[in-house]
């Protein structure tokens, strides 16, 4: 079974913020598109995955990850992070109907292709699916089956908050990688360790140079 991917990508301006005591505003935006371009080539290149759909209204960011293989929906609803997802996920299923449908982060930058194809994997068996984050409070991955709606509920707490709207929770190991998000200097730092993707290895180390 392959599904397809949405991936929420704020405007590159305004992204990152709570990176500010890792790395400059002037650096900040470079980083965003760093990290989506290295989740977005690692989940092209999931075997369980037919299609990436990036939801952004920023040109940038949609011609570079259009150029890595993306479909770009328009963030047409322009309200957030929630409002987003649900909107692609609309055009996304008019389309493919019959298709499974997950929400994946757009800062995985350490994303590893296999690790994901698990994670999906055993999403597959529910309606609705998620995993949290490395820090065990948010949430990387929302998927939904066929049939079944979205039901996105991301941002503080989203981990109990998904949980509460009756998703299952993901309880795998050996799923670092997907579960990495960045957010702040620590995360980075994190995910370095773990590996992290071109872009983002050479984006660090212009962080190094600054």
């Amino acid at each position: 079974m392959q599904w397809i991917m949405v991936v929420p990508l704020k405007a590159l301006a305004r992204a990152k913020s709570r990176l500010s005591d890792t790395a400059a505003d002037g650096l900040r935006p470079g980083l965003a598109l760093a990290f989506a371009q290295d989740t977005v080539a690692a989940a092209l290149a999931c075997p369980e995955v037919a299609d990436v759909a990036v939801v952004t209204g920023d040109a940038l960011a949609g011609r570079e990850l259009a150029a890595l293989g993306a479909r770009i929906v328009p963030d047409e609803p322009g309200g957030g992070l929630n409002a987003a997802l649900r909107h692609a996920a609309t055009v996304v299923r008019t389309a493919n109907p019959h298709t499974p449908l997950a929400a994946l982060n757009a800062d995985l930058p350490a994303l590893r292709p296999l690790e994901l194809a698990r994670v999906l994997t055993a999403a597959a068996e529910f309606p609705r699916a998620f995993l949290s984050d490395a820090a065990q409070i948010g949430t990387t991955l929302l998927g939904a089956s066929p049939g079944h709606e979205l039901l996105p509920a991301f941002g503080t707490d989203s981990r109990a908050r998904h949980r509460a709207s009756g998703a299952t929770e993901l309880v795998l190991t050996a799923v670092d990688s997907v579960r990495q998000d960045v957010d702040t200097g620590a995360d980075l730092r994190a995910a370095l360790t773990l590996g992290v993707g071109p872009r983002t290895a050479a984006a660090a180390e212009r962080l190094k140079a600054a």
